[in-house]
């Protein structure tokens, strides 16, 4: 409600400089009228829990709220906006950061129907929240602004730091510690578990080719999974991607792995993420009890038994999830 105040205060000739980062969805509910902050919140877990994408689950939330799609930029009565954003979305795009606030929308309130009815949560959400979905969806309630108003003119956006960013650090990192890096892509997405076998696949094939010397080679991934709660255990993607690789890893000792988120937190946990290598299931108390573990969602009391919980605190920078594979490959015969 302040940020809102200070920008209804501005006019034409003022500037407006808004500093976004990935959380400010949470951070700046705003519920929209005749609507609480509990259902917001309520649409949203339900939307987490099932799957949805950050831009489903945000395209949502947008609607329930008069801060993001652009409405920020809308009370600026005429001023100019300048947003400089730090991104948590796979692609970087503008409309789904932070829900995004300065940006012009691209979802709309039939869309949200959509959404929800797909994942068969219509007969859930909060009636309140439903019924402004079906409000606005109905003409009823004003649409968020959409690429071609005016306004945006006035508004610039700029993209300060990014997932990119963070594994092209990682990857001059791992270059100065002798390896030779390879970053596979900035734009991670599907269910956590899935992942994590696919970017195992990948380090076995690395791990079987020869390379000069027997070089280590860092395999570097990043973006956002998702995953499907079926189970009622305690984690977060990056600890059920770990979870998950370790399942793939009990015959390859070559491969040691890192999943992390890089705010410094990873679901509902106090980890960042987690480690996996060929011992990890044996230390989690063997195979039947990881894949119990995995069927549960429980993998940060998995990690917790093996030892492998990756804990920094909050870093206060969040550019999604980072995918660190390193990989002993062999040498080809022409030293050492």
């Amino acid at each position: 409600a302040r940020i809102l105040e200070i920008a209804r205060s501005c006019a034409p000739g003022d500037l407006l400089i808004c500093l976004l980062t990935g959380g400010a969805s949470a951070l700046t509910p705003a519920p929209a009228a005749g609507l609480c902050l509990a259902d917001i919140q309520g649409t949203t877990n339900l939307l987490l829990q099932c799957g949805a994408t950050i831009r489903e689950v945000n395209a949502v939330r947008k609607h329930l709220s008069v801060f993001g799609g652009g409405r920020l930029s809308a009370a600026a009565n005429g001023a100019d906006v300048l947003g400089i954003i730090v991104s948590d979305v796979v692609g970087d795009a503008l409309d789904v950061i932070a829900s995004g606030p300065t940006s012009p929308d691209l979802s709309t309130f039939a869309e949200c129907l959509e959404i929800l009815g797909r994942f068969h949560l219509l007969s859930e959400v909060p009636a309140a929240a439903r019924r402004h979905l079906e409000s606005g969806a109905a003409g009823l309630t004003g649409e968020t602004p959409k690429p071609g108003d005016e306004l945006f003119s006035r508004v610039c956006n700029v993209l300060a730091a990014t997932n990119r960013q963070a594994l092209e650090a990682a990857a001059a990192r791992a270059q100065a510690l002798g390896m030779e890096s390879r970053i596979l892509t900035d734009s991670l997405t599907g269910e956590a578990r899935d992942v994590a076998r696919a970017l195992v696949a990948e380090a076995r094939r690395v791990a079987a080719a020869p390379a000069s010397g027997g070089r280590r080679v860092c395999l570097l991934a990043g973006g956002e999974t998702t995953v499907t709660l079926t189970g009622n255990g305690l984690g977060g993607r990056n600890q059920e991607m770990a979870l998950a690789a370790a399942l793939e890893l009990e015959d390859m000792p070559a491969v040691s792995c890192m999943f992390a988120g890089t705010d410094g937190t990873d679901g509902p946990t106090g980890a960042a993420g987690g480690f996996a290598d060929a011992g990890s299931v044996a230390r989690m108390g063997g195979r039947e009890a990881a894949c119990a573990f995995l069927r549960n969602n429980d993998s940060n009391a998995a990690l917790a038994r093996g030892g492998d919980l990756f804990v920094t605190g909050p870093t206060r920078t969040n550019v999604m999830d980072l995918a660190i594979l390193v990989v002993e490959t062999p040498g080809d015969g022409r030293g050492a």
